[in-house]
């Protein structure tokens, strides 16, 4: 993911991001007259870099109801109107970042839902849910709660876009509290209709965080069936791993066998052996994750 410390002596600065999930940034020629298109914003003679691996170019961006019509060598867009330009010269125009670990909940909810030591480090999307969502909770119950919270969110008013996993650590502890032990029959049946309905309502999956209570006390059967729950519905387990440090690959073998049993994709929020006599577990957590990619995980 994008770093949140961007270094001005190593960094261009960041003239303008691309909002609006994920587009194509071929480079076109104009199919209509210039002189008959009128964009909200035109962004020129920018270095682009577009996100795909290749070389940056000179070009022009053309926007127009925050979606991007038109990308062409630079002067390409010349003659076109438009309500506003900027001059790009000497900056870079890229993508936005994606924050996949964001914890900014309480802004978006209740507090300065402009974020703008994001917005101004190019992120534009951001993904919560690490461990805890809103939903369930206190102040979303129902069994629409998740969308709940997410139409309250954008209801307050946000620059980034947004969205959210469920928060595997919320979900055990709106039915087992801050009990420790894997749950009964009744409980799991409960926290797998909590993850249905919040996959129904657009949650992207389960995030969990394995080394904070209540997460620390899920057993590795209960994920396994909550991973199950949402693998109908293209879910993602999304993980903390439950050790960073000394038994950090049996954390990576549990997360990719809640994968592998749940039928679902894994991702790692942070993928480090803390330590230095764990350091040589790097070049092992990998082949472990080049293994799984290769058997379809």
């Amino acid at each position: 993911m994008a770093n949140h410390q961007q270094n001005s002596r190593c960094l261009p600065r960041l003239v303008a991001i691309v909002v609006g999930g994920i587009v194509a940034l071929a480079i076109t020629v104009p199919a209509l007259s210039q002189q008959t298109e009128i964009y909200d914003l035109l962004i020129v003679n920018g270095r682009l870099i577009d996100g795909t691996g290749n070389a940056w170019i000179y070009a022009d961006v053309g926007i127009h109801d925050d979606r991007i019509e038109r990308i062409t060598p630079r002067g390409g867009l010349a003659t076109v109107a438009a309500k506003e330009t900027i001059d790009a010269m000497g900056m870079v125009v890229a993508p936005g970042f994606i924050d996949i670990q964001s914890h900014s909940r309480s802004q978006f909810l209740a507090g300065d839902g402009r974020v703008i030591s994001k917005i101004t480090q190019g992120i534009t999307t951001e993904i919560m849910g690490e461990g805890t969502s809103n939903a369930p909770g206190a102040n979303f119950r129902g069994p629409r709660a998740f969308n709940e919270w997410l139409t309250a969110m954008k209801e307050h008013g946000t620059s980034p876009n947004f969205g959210s996993f469920v928060g595997g650590s919320s979900v055990r502890h709106w039915v087992m509290g801050d009990a420790l032990g894997g749950p009964n029959a009744e409980e799991l049946r409960q926290m797998r209709r909590l993850v249905y309905n919040a996959m129904i309502d657009g949650a992207f999956g389960i995030a969990t965080a394995l080394v904070y209570p209540p997460g620390n006390f899920a057993t590795t059967e209960e994920l396994i069936a909550m991973a199950d729950a949402m693998a109908p519905y293209g879910g993602v387990y999304i993980t903390h791993l439950r050790s960073e440090a000394d038994t950090f690959l049996e954390a990576m073998d549990e997360a990719i066998r809640i994968g592998r049993e749940g039928q679902v994709p894994v991702e790692i929020f942070h993928l480090k052996a803390g330590g230095r006599r764990n350091w040589y577990k790097a070049e092992l957590a990998i082949a472990r994750i080049e293994a799984a990619r290769a058997e379809g995980l």
